[in-house]
């Protein structure tokens, strides 16, 4: 299913479409090269369909794009979970990427929580601010509604932190949402809700 929404402010203007389902290469252009990798390795190797076009006034601080391009994308996957077929609901991976390794967990539960273990050696990456990161993943988890434990176990070198962890969260999340065949939510909680 395709999901196209947008966000516009004085400060961010971004579009984006989403389909969990459709394997299809992804599109990123936000202006912050090494924001637009992270985004594109996770969606790779999600096998999943992302584009985004996003502008914004990076040239005053890249902190505005960074958050509002989570809250887009985090509506998205919301938004993809609206029919209420249900899904698998848990999602994890572990990816290596050279001296680093991260794991990702996620529950598609609509109670949004990160826990954030996530630590840089350098604290750029080219001219990003890994710091950011966090910024980007709280936005996703507060609109997606779930719960994501998001871990660096270790690494020298802060580009493959940043992307075993893209790299992991995109896996994640595309097994987390993938739906099952089986009618409504109450087959994926004890409550017989989420």
């Amino acid at each position: 299913m395709l999901i196209e929404l947008s966000r516009k402010t004085a400060e961010t203007d971004i579009k984006l479409k989403l389909d969990l389902e459709k394997k299809e290469k992804p599109q990123i252009n936000t202006g912050l090269p090494f924001f637009d990798h992270m985004l594109h390795a996770m969606a790779f190797h999600g096998k999943f369909y992302l584009k985004i076009e996003a502008s914004g006034d990076i040239d005053v601080d890249p902190h505005h794009l960074v958050e509002d391009t989570g809250l887009v994308l985090g509506q998205a996957l919301l938004k993809s979970f609206s029919d209420k077929s249900a899904i698998n609901r848990y999602g994890n991976a572990k990816i290596p990427m050279d001296d680093a390794l991260s794991e990702v967990i996620i529950d598609v539960c609509n109670r949004p929580y990160l826990v954030y273990q996530v630590g840089f050696p350098q604290e750029n990456s080219g001219s990003f601010a890994n710091f950011l990161f966090k910024e980007f993943f709280q936005a996703l988890v507060s609109e997606a509604k779930i719960n994501l434990h998001l871990i660096t176990h270790y690494g020298e070198n802060s580009h493959h932190r940043s992307e075993s962890l893209f790299k992991a969260a995109g896996i994640a999340i595309e097994y987390a949402f993938r739906k099952t065949g089986e009618k409504g939510t109450g087959s994926m909680s004890t409550k017989g809700i989420i």
